[in-house]
């Protein structure tokens, strides 16, 4: 979509014109789609997630600065209408704090160059306050810090679950290295674990897993 479309089709939500809101929606529904599909459970959820989530952005659209991307800022809000949901309709205990977790060297990283589908698959797949965390520290680029004011956890619990989910994604790596078809140096690099470090969500951004 052309900068001049997308602006138009800015202004025609900002007058409530239903037509603008249902070409916006369905130009950026995959985009929206992909964030909220990393931290909800199923596709249904995330569908209800991202409902939300532009719902957001029609009511906020005047607060939308027009000279800067208008994917980053969807992008933002469908990551904190997740952590909203996240933390209102979940309520996860976070009730262990790993005492290593504050030694956690934060760019152990793999060698192993993922398929983008797979790696997310393989995040998909942990616990919801593994993954959250995660998804927030090593794709959103947030801190220990802010993600810890973001859920109301301590500092050293945040390492703790991204120690936990590192662990758990290690786990997933080693098996799947050992499936047929992969060879011998493919499955010698499964002590090592993923992160992600790259807001951009497009299957290049595999190929930067090993940068921090």
């Amino acid at each position: 979509m052309g900068e001049e479309e997308l602006n138009q089709l800015v202004r025609g939500c900002l007058k409530d014109d239903r037509l603008s809101q249902k070409l916006l929606y369905k130009a950026f529904y995959g985009f929206a789609m992909g964030i909220c599909l990393r931290y909800a459970t199923n596709r249904y959820e995330a569908s209800e997630i991202m409902n939300q989530g532009f719902y957001k952005v029609f009511k906020n659209l005047t607060k939308y600065d027009i000279t800067k991307p208008f994917k980053a800022w969807l992008g933002r809000i469908m990551v904190n209408t997740s952590i909203d949901y996240y933390r209102s309709n979940l309520k996860i205990a976070y009730t262990e704090e790993l005492e290593k977790a504050e030694h956690i060297n934060d760019t152990e990283l793999a060698d192993r160059n993922l398929n983008y589908n797979e790696l997310l698959d393989m995040i998909g797949q942990l616990p919801r306050a593994y993954r959250t965390i995660f998804n927030l520290f090593a794709i959103e680029g947030y801190t220990h810090e802010e993600i810890g004011d973001m859920l109301n956890i301590s500092t050293g619990t945040s390492k703790s679950n991204l120690h936990k989910a590192r662990e758990k994604l290690k786990i997933m790596i080693a098996k799947s290295n050992k499936m047929p078809g992969l060879d011998n140096r493919q499955q010698s690099n499964s002590n090592n674990i993923v992160s992600i470090t790259h807001t951009d969500l497009s299957p290049s951004f595999v190929k930067n897993i090993n940068k921090q």
